[in-house]
């Protein structure tokens, strides 16, 4: 029996004062407001950051029913205590050097080790788990899907603006998670012993923990059944991460089936890979990107709905055919969030009502 491919989906919210659209210290409050959701909201580096996760669904129906769910729980209790909640990538204005780190051993370990490379990792991200129970496959399926990477970037770049500037891309997160090791895209293994042989080496040469350490944009989750993906930027709208997670999700049922079938497909250099992230990260949709089989550059947007006719076949399976056609309509003539955000700060020249935006695009088509 094929496996079912069950989702997660993990979402990092900014907490926000509505007064000076800053960010605010108020993790502890939230943890409290929030405690019905048991390990279904957690705290994150700095005092500021809310992560809440869904349980493993199904389906893109439950996950989709899962996300709306928390982020109408979160906007409510972050309202009910005077805050905001945001979802983007990066905050437009506030400094990270002004933000508090949370009391816990793990993230004052962190900070130890790392010093500022940590505290200025104040950055948003959208994390999608796939369940894929057998090891051997999870390490199959990620060498094959490491050439997709870039795709996903380019749907979800939403951080254009960064302690209060305009950076010049439109994922400005990506450049400041880099600095961190064991971050970008992995190498290909030949198998789960030889990324088993690499964790282990690192272990026992001090440099980690455990896998969890790696934060690479996509890995085999240390704990978990899972293949992680790790590369977007948090979607201001709901509606956005749900379609991104089921475009993953299709990518791995394609390459499941593949390689069920005998049917090999190419393992692409990371250096390449890197080429085309970088563009997407720069230029999101309308960036080009590098066409693998052509040799030659390609649109981006063009490349999307390449790869969404690519895994075409196992959409209904799946049941993400609404999701597909969403996909197609905004990899055609849609915007990304960092499109709006700038689009905002064009029309206003205030940063304050790029917040201001960011807020109402989290609480978008929340219900049903």
């Amino acid at each position: 029996m094929p496996p079912r491919f069950t989702l997660g989906i993990e979402e990092e919210f900014q907490l926000i004062d509505p007064g000076t659209r800053e960010l605010k210290s108020h993790i502890e409050e939230m943890l409290l407001a929030g405690a019905h959701l048991g390990d279904q909201i957690k705290p994150e580096l700095h005092r500021s950051v809310v992560e809440v996760g869904t349980p493993v669904c199904r389906d893109i129906r439950e996950a989709r029913d899962a996300v709306k769910l928390l982020r109408r729980s979160l906007i409510s209790m972050a309202e009910a205590g005077g805050v905001r909640i945001v979802a983007a990538g990066t905050h437009p204005i506030s400094h990270w050097k002004d933000q508090e780190i949370t009391d816990r051993a793990r993230y004052i370990d962190i900070v130890n080790e790392m010093e500022d490379l940590a505290r200025a990792n104040l950055i948003f991200g959208l994390h999608v788990h796939v369940g894929i129970e057998d090891r051997e496959m999870q390490i199959q399926i990620m060498n094959g899907v490491r050439a997709f990477l870039p795709h996903m970037l380019a749907l979800s770049v939403n951080s254009p603006f960064w302690c209060g500037r305009k950076t010049g891309v439109k994922s400005v997160r990506s450049t400041i998670f880099k600095r961190f090791p064991r971050t970008q895209i992995p190498d290909p293994y030949r198998s789960w012993d030889d990324y088993s042989s690499y964790v282990n080496l690192l272990v026992r040469t001090n440099s980690i923990d455990d896998g969890k350490k790696i934060w690479w944009d996509v890995r085999p989750h240390a704990y978990f059944k899972t293949l992680e993906f790790r590369i977007c930027d948090i979607p201001s709208r709901a509606e956005e991460t749900v379609a991104i997670a089921a475009f993953i999700q299709a990518l791995v049922a394609r390459l499941y089936r593949l390689h069920e079938s005998n049917l090999s497909f190419r393992y692409h250099s990371r250096a390449v890979i890197e080429e085309n992230k970088f563009r997407a990260l720069k230029k999101g949709l309308d960036s080009s990107m590098i066409d693998f089989a052509l040799k030659r550059e390609q649109p981006t947007r063009a490349l999307i709905l390449e790869a969404l006719d690519f895994v075409d076949d196992v959409v209904d399976d799946l049941g993400t055919r609404p999701e597909m056609a969403f996909l197609r309509a905004w990899a055609a003539t849609g915007e990304t969030g960092a499109d709006r955000q700038i689009r905002a700060f064009e029309a206003t020249h205030d940063l304050r009502a790029v917040v201001d935006l960011l807020v109402d695009e989290t609480k978008r088509d929340l219900v049903g």
